[in-house]
């Protein structure tokens, strides 16, 4: 059976809808990182079936689209703590829940709140994972100090950041 995760935070779709007039790297550029991000790794593939719709891209109609010509996968939503806390404000939060296994990584400062406000019929899954005190917000903030982002994304990811000089004050 085949399996599909959804990221939130390597390609942020539903920050579309949150994060409306804010500045943020073309489609065609998150495209190329999150390639390089997975490239090598053969459990990865990256969909362009969002920046392909027209419009705002829900998390919902992608959900809604890997179930019709997936019919068997088994969807997650990967998502950080901090995300499952404002769940709720997302567009159809239940749909999505009906919809995707939330599979949520921990994340320091991500009030505890989500966990035992997370109604029963939502399939959810704490991830083990060690909680980093690190953001996208926080890396593109590095790049535009002139700081150092290596070991917090993949050199590649770095690279082309540096060659297409992006999240630089100014760019």
């Amino acid at each position: 059976m085949a399996r599909f995760a959804l990221f939130t935070r390597i390609f942020p779709w539903n920050r579309f809808i949150h994060k409306r007039g804010q500045r943020r790297s073309s489609a065609s550029a998150r495209v190329a990182m999150t390639r390089l991000a997975v490239r090598g790794n053969p459990a990865f593939r990256v969909s362009t079936l969002e920046v392909r719709r027209r419009g705002p891209s829900l998390t919902l109609d992608t959900l809604r689209h890997l179930r019709a010509t997936h019919p068997k996968a088994r969807l997650f939503l990967l998502m950080g703590a901090d995300s499952l806390d404002d769940f709720r404000s997302w567009h159809e939060p239940e749909a999505i829940a009906a919809l995707a296994t939330l599979a949520v990584a921990r994340r320091p400062g991500a009030a505890r709140r989500a966990r035992s406000a997370t109604p029963r019929a939502w399939r959810v899954v704490h991830l083990g994972n060690p909680g980093l005190e690190l953001s996208s917000s926080d890396v593109r903030a590095r790049v535009r100090a002139g700081r150092s982002v290596r070991y917090l994304v993949p050199d590649a990811v770095a690279g082309y950041v540096a060659r297409h000089r992006l999240y630089r004050r100014g760019a």
